[in-house]
């Protein structure tokens, strides 16, 4: 039975000893515009089948549902008291009353992780230098080499000149193959300012000879400064030496002791999974996708890295549960380990001899989802599809995210949230059959369930969702067109925009560097600061 908490009590409940899950019910960019709890991790009711067992697999687990006072809480509430959750409260007043109590809200997404690059810049001293800088060291040619942090599309959609692709987890492990000169100067990057920060600071950390800075506000600094970036580079890192791979281990075995790394091995690792009804648990591959789809420990979660650091509440939705961190050969686990363990987390271990004789899974694995019956709503091919658009007696309804649906979407339909369909089906013109797509067809399968109880319209679903669409050959149009609601369903990052994508840049960087004192205030936080020995 669901009960309420009170903010005082929530507040002593985010800082004692056992494991709590928070979660945020609101739509992304709701959550993102209006503030939330700092440890709150966005999980909206409109996609909680499809994400709720991912984020937070303990069903015993002590949970707290909040939102702007709208009622999705006690909808989600109920949703969770029929999968088994058993342990629920909803936080009295909403984040209305947390503000009212005299605490602190926070806008934005992956909030925790931007805030702790911050304190990791203030207490480490890391260095920076500016894209100006930067610019001068290209034009002098200098020995320097730009190694950029981000994942591989990231890279490709835009990236400073002469960049190197190699995404955070990966920096120690391959910068000896990619840096053969000591007196390289080695210049980390992002978008922003946390993997910057981030991955200069573990280079740094692990002890590298050569000299390392960060670049200051990342691609936005550079454009900023009046700069132009490279677009679609293919610049990437090559398979590992063992000369390279001995280095590193060197230096995942430096972080290990300054940071006090716990190893388990896979035996303890079978206990604990035992002990899933009473222990919250993880168990996260920090490789490249790649090499995790080629095959992988049954039961991890395919988590690069460099995003976990970067984006912890996107994988892990308990706090204070256990992280078992793995890869092929340590270093990358021990460098994410060595970051977890200052952001606070309690229990976080690296799986010794992970991939190791064992049957290893090839493949992405299906996401945990509820299960759910479609019951007797009839799914249609996008053959069948084309064919009725062409007469006119259907209707599309798109459930993809809103920069998903601006992207590319199949022509005339219509966009809606599944949260906000009571209000959204009736702007739908016509009387006709509505047929319901989004990317892989998941969603827009439990949207169309929902939609039968809401209108007398017949239902259908697209088989294979637009992905089947695209992969038919059938024409995908871009932009916005026939919004049902309004598109702040997800956070929009400054290069999403079309219009003043500058002053959003410098908004962001601006919010970003003023999280550490919002911290300081919330007083939730446990970042730790290791001093160099």
């Amino acid at each position: 039975m669901t009960k309420l908490v009170s903010s005082k009590d929530l507040h002593h409940w985010l800082q004692d000893e056992k494991e709590l899950a928070l979660l945020d019910v609101r739509e992304e960019g709701v959550f993102s515009a209006e503030g939330h709890l700092l440890f709150a991790v966005c999980a909206p009711l409109s996609k909680l089948e499809l994400q709720i067992f991912s984020l937070v697999p303990r069903k015993t687990v002590r949970l707290v549902l909040c939102d702007g006072g709208e009622g999705l809480c006690e909808s989600a509430a109920k949703k969770l008291d029929n999968w088994g959750y058993t342990d629920v409260f909803i936080l009295e007043g909403g984040i209305g009353e947390w503000r009212a109590s005299g605490n602190v809200l926070f806008r934005g997404v992956n909030v925790p992780s931007k805030a702790f690059g911050e304190f990791v810049e203030h207490r480490s001293k890391t260095p920076s230098i500016s894209a100006a800088q930067l610019k001068s060291m290209i034009d002098a040619k200098e020995k320097f080499v730009v190694l950029d942090s981000r994942p591989w599309l990231e890279y490709k959609r835009m990236n400073i000149p002469t960049g190197i692709d190699c995404p955070g987890a990966e920096l120690i492990y391959r910068v000896h193959d990619l840096v053969d000169d000591p007196k390289t100067t080695i210049v980390v990057n992002c978008a922003g300012r946390t993997r910057s920060i981030i991955g200069a600071q573990s280079l740094i950390n692990a002890e590298i000879v050569n000299k390392v800075v960060a670049l200051r506000n990342g691609t936005m600094g550079w454009v900023l400064a009046g700069l132009k970036l490279e677009t679609d580079s293919d610049r990437n890192f090559s398979a590992i030496t063992n000369k390279g791979l001995n280095k590193a281990r060197v230096c995942a075995d430096r972080l290990a002791s300054r940071f006090c790394i716990q190893t388990i091995d896979l035996k303890t690792l079978e206990e604990w999974q035992q002990e899933k009804e009473t222990r919250s648990l993880y168990i996260l591959d920090v490789r490249n996708p790649e090499e995790y789809v080629s095959g992988h420990l049954a039961g991890s979660v395919c988590a690069p890295g460099g995003q976990l650091v970067q984006a912890t509440d996107k994988w892990v939705g308990t706090m204070r549960a256990r992280l078992v961190l793995l890869d092929d050969t340590g270093v990358r686990a021990k460098l994410t380990a060595s970051w977890l363990i200052q952001m606070g987390w309690p229990e976080v271990f690296v799986l010794e001899g992970a991939l190791e004789k064992i049957e290893l899974i090839s493949g992405m694995p299906k996401n945990m989802v509820v299960p759910y019956k479609e019951g007797a709503i009839e799914k249609i091919s996008p053959e069948t599809l084309q064919e009725e658009q062409k007469i006119g007696s259907t209707t599309v309804v798109d459930l993809a995210n809103s920069l998903e649906y601006k992207a590319a979407h199949i022509p005339k339909s219509w966009w809606i949230v599944r949260s906000r369909m009571p209000q959204s089906l009736e702007k739908i013109p016509g009387n006709g059959p509505l047929v319901f797509t989004s990317p892989d067809g998941q969603l827009a399968a439990l949207s169309a369930i929902d939609a039968k109880g809401l209108t007398k319209r017949p239902i259908k679903i697209l088989k294979g969702g637009t992905m089947a669409w695209k992969l038919a050959g059938f024409p995908l149009i871009g932009g916005f067109e026939n919004l049902a609601c309004q598109n702040n369903d997800v956070q929009y990052k400054a290069y999403d925009y079309e219009k003043n994508i500058e002053q959003h840049m410098q908004e962001y960087l601006s919010w970003e560097t003023g999280l550490i004192e919002q911290v300081e205030r919330d007083g939730t936080a446990n970042f730790k600061h290791f001093s160099i020995k």
